[in-house]
């Protein structure tokens, strides 16, 4: 019988594996919400709240907002929330992709956010994402497509030809990262667009396609999630950050008691600044909250005062072949326990009062606690932390599971971090006392 750590680490697998762009990660939490018993309300609609109940929007098809009216202490009384994002760094077609170069069809791609280039080089690489089409009765539609196969590849140079490479190899993303799909014969001219609708087909025959319009796409790693090492310490995975905070905060989520009240928030757009109307900058938060607020502008005051944010987002493990590149008193071991994110600059959102309060609830469940600070002569990057504390005023925390090769096409942490981290947050879903230090 499996562990409930082993079981936590096995439905995370699956979870990465389904969600392999920011719409699929959505459309999966939407079935997980939905066989909880949570209602799915419509932006454009009146919503009717009642305490204990359960609902969540989406917005775009990539963010998601789920949340709990307590049955004992309301909105009003503070809501405990938690937040991360929904997409991680890719390669995303462009408009008019198509390269034919010397018999071989590639399509031209744009780096999406902050991504480690190295590692995207021969790989099986799939495709996903969100295609929209026009039926034959001139109604706009979109689908959600998944080759899941691999259909392409990014070969390296052979060090023969690049006798430099091991000491200075560049990447230019123009020139270099255009996956290859096939050989062309002769005379022969790739169209994009036609293989997406025979794919929109396959996936969907009853989707009554007349034409591709546009899509978003994006190539991804086909080498499923795994438990690695000699002792399995470790989980190694495309989309660790930060899927794997959206999978952690929903299963916390999901053993709410139903007593004060919760929410979740996954904004797309993050790794690109979080300015969208479904990233954290936009109004997709504020905006829930004055809803299950009400009409009252101070009982809106009121709920923003009396919450607290987590915002949880991977962090930095300190590396054993590059230790001197942390803090020596701040390198975050894997496995040790999630990392409570600081910086005296604001690039993270957490404060004394936050962070106690995190130390109390971890102590509570046994969970070790660390934290991180970035060396003070590198620069430090941000969350969704800073943008939704200074958004919608609310105090927030910063924490995160240590990984290593962040921003990678296959990230790793540690098996007992993710666990430990959802244990905690299930306490801080069903706290019941004041989230403000008195």
């Amino acid at each position: 019988m499996m562990s409930d750590q082993q079981q936590f680490n096995s439905q995370l697998c699956g979870f990465l594996a389904r969600a392999t762009t920011p719409f699929h990660a959505v459309t999966e939490m939407v079935k997980q919400l939905q066989d909880a018993g949570f209602l799915q309300l419509m932006e454009d609609e009146s919503w009717q709240l009642q305490a204990g109940g359960r609902y969540f929007l989406t917005r775009n098809g990539s963010s998601l907002v789920a949340f709990g009216i307590g049955a004992e202490a309301g909105p009003a009384e503070g809501l405990r929330m938690v937040g991360a994002h929904t997409d991680s760094p890719c390669l995303m077609v462009k408009p008019t992709p198509e390269k034919t170069s010397q018999g071989y069809f590639q399509l031209g791609v744009e780096v999406y956010g902050g991504a480690l280039l190295n590692p995207w080089f021969d790989r099986d690489l799939s495709l996903a994402g969100r295609v929209s089409f026009q039926c034959k009765n001139a109604e706009l539609r979109t689908a959600l497509i998944d080759f899941r196969d691999a259909i392409a590849t990014i070969p390296s140079l052979a060090i023969h030809l690049d006798r430099e490479a091991n000491k200075n190899r560049s990447i230019n993303p123009q020139k270099d990262i255009p996956p290859v799909l096939c050989q062309m014969s002769e005379g022969e001219k790739g169209n994009f667009r036609e293989l997406l609708h025979q794919r929109l087909l396959h996936e969907h025959p009853d989707c009554d396609v007349e034409q591709v319009l546009d899509y978003e796409l994006c190539f991804y790693d086909t080498q499923a999630a795994a438990i690695v090492g000699l002792r399995g310490d470790f989980i190694a995975s495309a989309r660790l950050d930060n899927l794997l905070s959206c999978h952690t905060g929903l299963h916390a989520l999901q053993e709410w008691d139903g007593a004060a009240s919760v929410l979740l928030v996954c904004n797309d757009h993050e790794e690109v600044g979080s300015l969208s109307a479904a990233g954290a900058q936009g109004p997709l938060l504020e905006s829930v909250l004055k809803r299950i607020a009400g009409d009252d502008q101070a009982a809106y005051a009121a709920l923003t005062e009396r919450s607290m944010m987590i915002s949880a987002d991977n962090a930095h493990g300190i590396h054993p072949n590059y230790a001197d590149r942390h803090d020596e008193n701040h390198g975050p071991v894997l496995n040790k326990g999630p990392v409570i994110k600081i910086n005296a600059n604001q690039r993270y959102a957490s404060n004394a009062e936050t962070t106690g309060l995190y130390r109390m609830l971890a102590a509570q469940e046994g969970v070790p606690v660390q934290s991180f600070v970035v060396r003070t002569d590198m620069a430090c990057g941000s969350t969704i932390g800073p943008i939704t504390a200074g958004g919608v005023g609310v105090r927030t925390l910063d924490i995160g599971v240590p990984t290593f090769g962040m921003h990678s096409i296959r990230e790793l942490a540690g098996t007992a971090d993710a666990h430990n981290l959802s244990k905690v947050l299930r306490r801080f879903y069903n706290y019941r006392g004041s989230l403000s230090a008195r």
